[in-house]
């Protein structure tokens, strides 16, 4: 990794550690939004990271998935509550109009994206664009949608909600979609019903083709930040906890879990930074990529934190201790754009399986 990549994961690293501690996140947990508007705009403003893959034209960095992912592994790490993936990647990918573009990277503009399509694939590619929100079509007619989206990242709080309808790409008003957010397992990200209802939407230039396989790639690399966390805190609680006279860490059967873990975080490592170069790179490669990302990513977090659970014992899954706030995360991140066996079928059918 770069000495830039580096940086910009020192900077993100402790601004995290200052300004949105486990406090903090327990604090927004326990909002009806989960959400911080006055530390959403210092991410936008002192450290620039909502525009990260905004074009500079548009007041934006410039930057490609490889910077995001960078960021996305550290948000994960601390659990942050902010509505980055929907926003800075989703969004940012999606929309290709300047104006909203601007909104996002000055973090003026929460948005987020419907995503649909059906999922496809030949030999050596694999196409699609859809994997969890529509129930029914959108459809539009006038200028107004109509339709409903079962289950759309931070729809509760969206300022514009990005769908595709018939043969182009719009914008909608949060104020002017029927929004019910859910009582969701991960309290630190949300979701929420949408119902379009003959709402007023404004045609732009966009493009969702994508965009699917650069959000599965941006949560891969947050999940490999959950799982590291989990494994400083099982080390850490394996030096500490003492039995026998002895630091539990110094049986062996304590080691062998741990260098299992350890393995597990380090080739998800891999595979999410392989798959944000690809993006980067060689993005009509990025479907396979990132099918590859999304399965093994999900589950290495899963088990990361399953296994801090055990090794922590009764600790773990108390409400005071982070660990069962990483299960959550990670049994509701593991199914947010298609379980880990749908990226594998993807897999198998791009190579003739």
């Amino acid at each position: 990794m770069s000495d830039e990549l580096d940086d910009l994961r020192a900077t993100v690293r402790a601004f995290l550690a200052q300004e949105c501690p486990p406090t903090a996140v327990r604090r927004l947990m326990a909002d009806p939004a989960a959400h911080d508007a006055a530390f959403w705009g210092r991410l936008a403003g002192e450290l620039g990271l909502t525009g990260l893959a905004v074009p500079e034209e548009h007041g934006g960095a410039g930057c490609g998935l490889s910077e995001l992912a960078v960021v996305c592994e550290e948000l994960g790490r601390a659990l942050t509550p902010v509505p980055f993936l929907a926003t800075a990647v989703l969004a940012a990918y999606a929309v290709h109009d300047g104006r909203l573009l601007a909104g996002i990277a000055d973090g003026s503009l929460i948005a987020t994206v419907v995503l649909d399509g059906d999922i496809t694939a030949g030999r050596g590619r694999v196409t699609g664009t859809a994997p969890y929100d529509r129930d029914g079509d959108i459809t539009v007619d006038g200028g107004r949608l109509t339709g409903t989206a079962p289950y759309v990242l931070d729809g509760h709080l969206a300022d514009v909600i990005v769908c595709a309808a018939g043969d182009g790409v719009y914008a909608v008003r949060g104020a002017d979609v029927a929004r019910t957010p859910y009582v969701t397992l991960d309290q630190t990200r949300r979701l929420a019903r949408l119902r379009f209802d003959g709402a007023p939407a404004e045609r732009i230039d966009g493009d969702l083709t994508r965009v699917r396989d650069v959000a599965l790639t941006a949560l891969a690399a947050e999940q490999v930040g959950g799982a590291q966390r989990c494994l400083e805190t099982a080390l850490e609680h394996a030096r500490t906890r003492v039995q026998f006279g002895r630091p539990i860490g110094a049986f062996q059967a304590i080691k062998h879990r741990l260098a299992d873990v350890l393995l597990r975080v380090e080739s998800a490592r891999s595979a999410a930074y392989e798959a944000a170069r690809v993006a980067d790179e060689d993005p009509d490669s990025l479907p396979v990529y990132a099918a590859l990302a999304g399965s093994y990513c999900a589950e290495a977090y899963l088990h990361a934190a399953g296994e801090t659970i055990q090794l922590l014992g009764g600790i773990g899954v108390t409400w005071e201790h982070d660990a069962q706030l990483h299960f959550k995360r990670a049994t509701a991140s593991a199914r947010l754009f298609g379980g880990p066996e749908s990226h594998r079928a993807r897999l198998a059918a791009a190579v003739g399986l």
